[in-house]
């Protein structure tokens, strides 16, 4: 069915532009049909990328630039040579060979600040939690490129991570881990709470585990670093992903033991959360990693409701907020949180608070219970680039 829908994507792309032309007089023409395929192939900017610009010569054009889809710079390729258009083409299919054979890596931070360029002073784009892999995709100074297990793209600096190759990465994926559970914590040198401590870390860290004798997890960073973690804090990765599911009531105990937590734009951690971080995470540590940013998740799940019928809402429905389309500007999607139930939701904005939608309630949230948009219900539904926690290793293996 791919492959069908492929071939029939290059015919109407070639019909569309059978009007045609000269090899050296259509640029014009030729970036129209960039538009084109990326709009095809790349809907969210935000995950994929598909930047080619395009030279006139005097015989053919040059197309330069890079993209992470292979399969979008083929369409695109053959939809040229089916017009006749001889081709020069530089573009680069992403990770880039600054990379070398490392081109994946492993999040060596509590929280590695992920930006939306390669500089300390850009935006917070996201954040990537310990043991977290990665697909490095290109190298500019000390930053790289990478992207998430649910295909986010952003830049980190080269000191929260630690890149591999293939082998090491694999093994890494192979070996027995642990995971931690606590909001908030600590590992130490040794098994005492009282000996120097390794580093924080948070809810959601993934370590690999050297032993688990008497009370405390001995276990090994990204970087060989070694620590331990007291067993009350933490749980085997596998035994963990077994037993794991989102229900009502996982979910709302997992979203309360963030209450107070700061609000931090981009934040996807216990350390600090934008809204979207928050029902990230929420769902993370219940076994499922969702879309990042909340225009993102209200294309995923399964619409519930739109017209504030609070009666079909369960616990763990998302619940999203923003401006409603008109004649000259679209929708926009800018708050989420979850449905608690009793007419109430939880949801990072200042800090994580429980809010109301009954006017009558203490806790009454008018401005965004004036702005609802739509409730998803991602409890036992996967669609829209939902994946199990217990595929976020081999999510990676397809990187080239």
């Amino acid at each position: 069915m791919q492959s069908f829908r492929y071939s029939l994507l290059i015919i109407l792309l070639s019909l569309i532009f059978f009007t045609g032309c000269n090899n050296s007089k259509h640029s014009d023409t030729v970036n129209t049909l960039i538009s084109n395929v990326k709009n095809d192939f790349v809907p969210d900017s935000r995950v994929a990328i598909f930047d080619i610009s395009v030279k006139k010569n005097s015989d053919y054009v040059v197309l330069k630039g890079e993209t992470t889809l292979p399969e979008a710079k083929q369409a695109l390729l053959d939809s040229l040579r089916n017009r006749e258009i001889i081709v020069a083409d530089s573009i680069d299919v992403l990770p880039d060979v600054s990379v070398g054979e490392n081109y994946f890596a492993l999040v060596n931070n509590s929280a590695a600040n992920l930006r939306s360029e390669p500089k300390h002073s850009a935006q917070l784009a996201t954040q990537a939690i310990m043991g977290m892999p990665l697909k490095v995709l290109k190298k500019q100074g000390g930053w790289y490129l990478v992207q998430t297990p649910e295909d986010y793209l952003s830049w980190v600096d080269g000191g929260g991570i630690e890149r591999m190759d293939e082998e090491s990465y694999s093994d890494w994926a192979a070996s027995e881990k642990i995971i931690y559970l606590e909001t908030y914590g600590f590992s130490y040198s040794n098994a005492n709470r009282n000996s120097e401590k390794v580093s924080d870390l948070v809810a959601g860290s993934i370590l690999k585990l050297k032993s688990g004798n008497g009370s405390y997890y001995n276990v090994e960073y990204p970087d060989g670093r070694s620590g331990y973690i007291h067993k009350s804090e933490a749980r085997l990765l596998n035994d963990w992903e077994s037993n794991i599911s989102a229900t009502h009531e996982s979910l709302i105990e997992t979203a309360k033991t963030m209450i107070g937590a700061p609000y931090l734009w981009g934040g996807t951690s216990t350390k600090g959360m934008d809204c979207s971080g928050f029902t990230k995470t929420i769902y993370f540590m219940n076994g499922q990693i969702i879309p990042r940013d909340a225009s993102q998740q209200v294309k995923a799940g399964k619409l519930i409701d739109s017209n504030k019928d609070w009666d079909k809402l369960e616990v763990g429905d998302l619940i999203f907020f923003g401006r409603e389309a008109t004649d000259s500007r679209s929708r926009a999607v800018t708050h989420v949180g979850m449905w608690i139930g009793d007419n109430k939701f939880i949801h990072s904005a200042s800090n994580v608070h429980i809010s109301s939608v009954d006017p009558d309630s203490d806790i009454y949230d008018s401005f965004n219970t004036g702005r609802y948009l739509e409730a998803r219900r991602y409890i036992d539904n996967w669609d829209g680039n939902i994946i199990p926690t217990n595929k976020m290793y081999t999510a990676l293996v397809d990187v080239r």
